[in-house]
């Protein structure tokens, strides 16, 4: 797919160029157009730091509204696979009837690529969440990018027999960089509509609590096998908390769909 350039992105563009051609025609205005590209680059800067933002291009932060139709969430779990962890998630997504989109990075996929196998045996999905989850991945250029999700996307294919069609960065963080590699590389970028904190928080009441206040159809949850935040008794919260949610989905009538099926994929 070829790459479109998202409004802010073509704002940014002709502010550049103006800013530009204004010193050029006036040299005086050199520190005034030099304020005005710093000013736009702050922009661009917070935008790559807020996951759920489109401003720097396609993002995927809910289901399609034929989904939420069919009382559809995708549950998206993280940073995965975990050979103490995954297992058990996946048992309790079977005894729910629930099914799950896991974000896995490369080089796990590699590691336990019995267990990446296992995962899709079992009907849920493996998407891309780069090669080595480098914590400055929104610091690197379109190469380095390019190169961590290319790894991911060889890795995960090699262990599963599929190439992911979905990718979602460290952290969510980006830079406008990204969208390009993204679209020459014919993937789309997927983040979340609510999040847990679950890495740091190990308290299963509050992860719960966030997942499900205003749960609605639609709506795309994000956890984590990998990396899990530890519960006071030293268990991943992920355990501890997914079958109260998976309950709570229940009651409401919410079936968790793996992002290939809620929007038609499959």
């Amino acid at each position: 797919m070829g790459w479109r350039p998202s409004a802010t992105i073509k704002a940014s563009f002709a502010v550049h160029a103006g800013a530009a051609a204004a010193a050029l025609a006036a040299p005086g205005f050199w520190p005034h157009a030099l304020a005005i590209v710093a000013a736009n680059q702050a922009l661009l800067t917070a935008a790559g730091l807020l996951p759920r933002a489109s401003l720097l291009g396609p993002n995927l932060t809910r289901l399609p509204e034929a989904s939420a139709m069919r009382g559809e969430i995708a549950l998206t779990i993280d940073d995965g696979p975990d050979p103490e962890v995954t297992p058990r998630v996946l048992d309790l997504l079977d005894a729910a009837g629930m099914k799950a989109t896991f974000f896995c990075i490369g080089e796990r996929v590699a590691r336990h690529a019995a267990l990446a196998r296992a995962v899709v045996a079992r009907g849920h999905a493996i998407e891309n969440h780069s090669q080595r989850h480098l914590k400055m991945f929104a610091a690197l250029g379109p190469g380095g990018m390019r190169r961590e999700i290319v790894e991911a996307q060889r890795s995960i294919a090699d262990a599963v027999g599929r190439a992911p069609r979905w990718f979602r960065p460290t952290a969510g963080l980006r830079n406008p960089l990204l969208d390009p590699v993204l679209a020459g590389l014919g993937l789309r970028l997927a983040s979340w509509t609510r999040r847990p904190f679950d890495t740091r928080c190990g308290d299963a009441d509050t992860v719960h609590a966030r997942l499900t206040r205003g749960l609605a159809a639609g709506d795309i949850l994000l956890m984590h096998d990998g990396h899990a935040a530890r519960t006071a008794t030293g268990g991943p919260v992920i355990l501890a908390a997914l079958p109260r949610l998976l309950a709570s989905l229940g009651e409401r009538r919410l079936c968790s769909v793996t992002l290939a099926a809620a929007l038609g994929h499959d």
